[in-house]
């Protein structure tokens, strides 16, 4: 029975494999056009996940179905009669609706020449499929240094192509429109490589490098100076600095608020200027001074949406065909390739089709309608793009379609909402909640917290000798965090970016942008804090360089980060557990039940009391000392732990400034999780980190258990200790400041590329942060002096 299925199987797939792989093709690119944009909107691991599979089938799928297109036509080819091009040109337009079959080869295998003619039609179909749709043309970074290799399979698909239509010739009944689309697949294929081309980083730097400038004419004004002198004439040199014009954008800011199209116009001119930054380019004062003139007097709100489109806008011209499509040229070629498919599906329409197989007519009609269909939302998304609604700005626009602009992005603007547990009193802090479908990033904060983590893992006594054995294979490999991650039955959490958080970070760089003004060396000093200047400088009562000095300008960057990410959440979970010190960590669970369900109906009845004594929106202390809702205790601890998640989930963002961290990372686990299970702790983070605070740590751990681990677990309670010693208010004015610091330190020092990397997987904080920096002229990448001086000779009498 299998010896008969085998050969059954395999006539069935000769006799098909073409018709499904095609139409498997065009399922792939209306995936594609349809799902990749929501890639850069979402975090979700199912959706890059199936854009990533779906990309790379697409290719496959295409140059299979070629592939074996240029098979079958050999095999249908025989000693038929060869006409010239203008005879069988003549028989399209002429001949009759009978046309003639003939076998060439196995009669049981072969088709009719109509049938090998729609093979030949289907052809440049594929070589459209390969051009791929708008909304993708690499996946990753690093798919645009493939644009040669790409150059070169379109020569090579153009050849297997032009063979395939010529095998039919010279009686193909479908000459005209085969023509027709094979024209159109050209324009689809040259305008991914181009576009491939535009977005490698090499061309991409080129693109922005400026004209060669040699500066003043140092040599012919010295040997002026030196003839002056030999003459005995008395001579000077006179330096006047370079005029301080002012920018055409800098003379246009507009006060107040913004309005949408206001904020497209500037992100997109702000875009062509600091583009240059993910390639690592220097800019000059007269951009830096512009940049923070305007960003010092907006609000956090519009900064925040202009940076938006300007990540956005670095998205759309290293991931998708945006850049080639926006220019006279893409224009051109784009409203060709639309009517040379619309032709060659009429001529088809046309067509006597009654020798054709049934099947291979729906077949295609269905690559016809589809080809159609793609180009058709290709050119809505053009219309109603972001590029095209600054262009037309640019320009003298025309007031109704501003209207209609208008009121499109007004669909598109950010929005805000409480948050969705009502059972918290944090949740009357507004949180981004735009719609999937139009918001432009996934507008989330992820979060990792190495205490929990701790909690749910076993300590490695407990581990089965299997599980130890696949543990040291998979740290050989390198792929502990991938196996971890995939075996995580709880994927990692998220927060919508709370508004006040954002306006939190605004503050901080703002009022760091005015500090530095012009000073290069203030500059260099804002860019290489860690924490310490925060609080030093941040006019905050009191001496706290023991804290600053010990624990944060004596410590590298990634210890620093995992010690406060520990003493944060251990602070947190005493004031969280304030209303509640009778609790026992060692009780029953029946009793720690209990001890949550009321502790859920307290805060219920605090969120009751915060209601009636708030007032003006400002959150008020609750009376007879209860327990307040605090925003920067909140806030530190969603940054404490999206700061934790970048060094453990995206190590490539940290890779700069992380050092040793991931050996830290791991040894702190370590310590944590056999702490645990020396005391019996599984659940509950309030009763782990109460038992961490109650460790006696007069001595510090270096002393007592040397340094060849490298765990900061009871240094950071021991800092823990030093903050709860201050007043509750300045406590977590504290920690902000100096999570804020910590972002931004990570962000200026992040390799630029791997921002690049992040626009195309939901976006990061971290991003926001950089593009922040540098509008604020916080970073290395300015030159503070001013450009060239003006160098006069004077001669005395």
């Amino acid at each position: 029975m299998v010896s008969l299925a085998i050969p059954n199987l395999k006539n069935i797939w000769d006799t098909w494999n073409v018709r499904v792989v095609v139409l498997v093709s065009l399922t792939l690119q209306v995936i594609l056009i349809l799902l990749a944009p929501f890639r850069k909107r979402t975090t979700q691991r199912i959706v890059i996940l199936s854009v990533w599979v779906s990309y790379l089938l697409a290719d496959w799928a295409a140059s299979f179905a070629v592939g074996h297109i240029s098979n079958g036509s050999k095999e249908y080819d025989g000693p038929c009669d060869k006409e010239d091009f203008l005879t069988s040109i003549a028989h399209f337009f002429f001949s009759s609706s009978k046309a003639k079959v003939s076998s060439c080869g196995d009669k049981g295998v072969a088709l009719s020449i109509n049938s090998s003619d729609l093979l030949a039609f289907w052809a440049p179909f594929l070589l459209v499929h390969l051009g791929g749709p708008d909304t993708i043309t690499a996946f990753a970074l690093e798919d645009n240094e493939l644009w040669l290799r790409h150059l070169f399979s379109l020569g090579v698909q153009l050849a297997v192509t032009l063979y395939v239509f010529w095998l039919t010739l010279p009686k193909n009944k479908l000459l005209i429109p085969t023509l027709l689309m094979f024209a159109a697949g050209i324009i689809k294929y040259i305008e991914r490589t181009y576009a491939l081309f535009l977005a490698s980083l090499n061309r991409f730097r080129e693109s922005m490098l400026k004209e060669p400038d040699p500066g003043p004419n140092y040599a012919k004004l010295m040997e002026e100076y030196y003839s002056k002198k030999e003459a005995g004439l008395p001579t000077h040199i006179e330096m006047t600095p370079e005029p301080n014009k002012e920018s055409k954008l800098a003379a246009n800011v507009q006060e107040g608020k913004l309005s949408e199209v206001d904020v497209v116009t500037y992100a997109y001119r702000y875009f062509q200027i600091f583009k240059g930054l993910v390639v690592e380019l220097i800019f000059s004062f007269r951009e830096r001074n512009d940049s923070r003139n305007f960003f010092q007097v907006r609000e956090a709100e519009d900064a925040l949406k202009i940076i938006e489109l300007e990540l956005n806008f670095i998205y759309e011209a290293f991931y998708t065909k945006v850049v080639v499509v926006h220019s006279i040229v893409g224009y051109i070629f784009r409203g060709l390739s639309i009517i040379l498919v619309v032709v060659s599906y009429v001529f088809f329409y046309l067509l006597e089709k009654k020798n054709f197989h049934k099947f291979d007519v729906i077949v295609t009609y269905t690559l016809l309608v589809g080809a159609m269909c793609l180009d058709a939302i290709a050119l809505l998304m053009l219309v109603f793009s972001d590029w095209t609604i600054a262009a037309i700005n640019a320009k003298k626009p025309i007031k109704c379609v501003m209207a209609i602009a208008n009121f499109y992005l007004r669909l598109k603007k950010l929005r805000w909402s409480k948050g969705s547990d009502k059972s918290k009193v944090s949740d009357e802090i507004e949180e981004l909640a735009t719609p999937l479908l139009l918001r432009r990033w996934s507008e989330s904060v992820s979060r990792f917290n190495l205490i929990a983590y701790c909690l749910k893992q076993p300590p490695n006594a407990e581990k089965s000798s299997v599980r130890r054995w696949i543990e040291k294979k998979t740290d050989k490999m390198g792929l502990r965090n991938i196996v971890s991650d995939f075996c995580c039955p709880t994927k990692i959490p998220t927060k919508k970016l709370p508004k006040k958080l954002w306006e939190i970070i605004f503050e901080e760089l703002l009022e760091k942008s005015k500090d530095a003004a012009d000073d290069a060396e203030t500059t260099k000093k804002i860019c290489s804090a860690r924490g310490a200047y925060a609080v030093q400088e941040g006019c905050l009562d009191g001496d706290y360089d023991y804290i600053t000095g010990v624990y944060i300008d004596k410590l590298a960057y990634d210890e620093s980060l995992l010690l406060w990410h520990v003493a944060t959440e251990l602070c947190f979970q005493k004031d969280e557990d304030s209303a509640n010190e009778g609790d026992n960590y060692g009780g029953s669970c029946l009793c720690l039940c209990v001890a949550e369900e009321l502790i859920h109906l307290t805060k219920k009845i605090y969120q009751w009391l915060y209601g009636l004594c708030s007032q003006q929106g400002k959150k008020k202390t609750v009376a007879n000392g209860g327990p307040i809702f605090d925003e920067n205790r909140s806030f530190s601890k969603l940054l404490s732990d999206y700061m934790i998640y970048l060094l453990v989930h995206q190590p490539k963002m940290m890779s700069a400034v992380a050092g040793i961290g991931k050996i830290r990372y791991r040894d702190t686990c370590a310590e944590t999780v056999n702490f645990f299970s020396r005391r019996g702790i599984k659940k509950s983070p309030k009763i782990a980190c109460n038992a961490i605070l109650e460790v006696d740590t007069e001595v510090r751990p270096v002393y007592v258990k040397g340094d060849r681990s490298k765990s900061v677990l009871f240094d950071a309670c021991m800092l823990a200790k030093e903050l709860n010693k201050l007043e509750e208010k300045k406590r977590w004015k504290i920690i902000i400041k100096v999570w804020v610091e910590m972002l931004s330190y990570a962000a200026s020092h992040c390799r630029p590329e791997t921002h690049a990397q992040q626009v195309s997987k939901g976006g990061q904080l971290i991003s926001f942060v950089w593009l922040l920096m540098a509008h604020f002229g916080l970073g290395e990448q300015f030159q503070i002096n001013e450009g060239h001086a003006r160098a006069k000779l004077v001669v005395g009498k």
